[in-house]
């Protein structure tokens, strides 16, 4: 799977989960850490969880896992590696403290939307 498919793909299973401000960054131009990082909110540590099982469960069927897996014991701010796909999935006061959108303003960005 490409990693442009992976990304889009991790955010409409996000989407799912009825994530929130859910963004595909291409970072790739950018950095050689990633390709992507797909960024969104889950509104409770409840939500957070849910929607990073619901990725890694689905994602897993395709074949792929992630190479690591941070945050998931305090569900603030949960991490998916997928080496060129980097999930994060935050609580509002998280992703407003950490701006990452504004740290990588310089990337494309796509905005997922529920239609």
């Amino acid at each position: 799977m490409l990693a442009s498919e992976l990304a889009n793909e991790i955010a409409a299973l996000a989407l799912e989960k009825k994530a929130s401000d859910i963004i595909v960054l291409k970072v790739a131009p950018l950095t050689s850490m990633a390709d992507y990082f797909v960024i969104c909110t889950g509104s409770t540590t409840t939500q957070v969880k849910a929607i990073a099982e619901h990725v890694v469960d689905e994602i897993k069927k395709k074949q792929a896992r992630p190479q690591h897996i941070e945050g998931l014991a305090h569900q603030e701010w949960v991490l998916l590696d997928y080496i060129d796909v980097i999930v994060h999935i935050f609580q509002p006061h998280k992703r407003e403290f950490y701006g990452l959108e504004r740290l990588w303003g310089d990337a494309e960005k796509t905005e997922i939307k529920d239609e």
